[in-house]
């Protein structure tokens, strides 16, 4: 059995990003559902848009981890990018 470092960091930082995503998602339900539970978040609405965009920076995170890494192939000089000119 071998050890692919490469396919391991990649769904690290997939499961992190994801993890991430589910931990927003309870802050933002216990917000809608116990906002005056939330005694050191005065500005509920702006607690939830804090949450929104950790979604939204970590579902960008996904994209580009997929684009650019996990839906490409291993090598760097196999990518297109890589062959034009403004890389070399």
């Amino acid at each position: 059995m071998s050890c692919d470092i490469r396919s391991i960091l990649l769904d690290g930082l997939r499961a992190e990003a994801k993890g991430n995503i589910a931990k927003a998602k309870a802050n933002v339900e216990v917000y809608l559902h116990q906002p005056v539970g939330i005694g050191e978040h005065p500005d509920v609405l702006g607690a939830i848009q804090e949450q929104l965009d950790i979604i939204a920076h970590e579902e960008e995170r996904i994209e580009v981890l997929e684009k650019h890494f996990i839906n490409h192939p291993n090598h760097p000089t196999e990518y297109p990018e890589y062959k034009s000119q403004e890389f070399r």
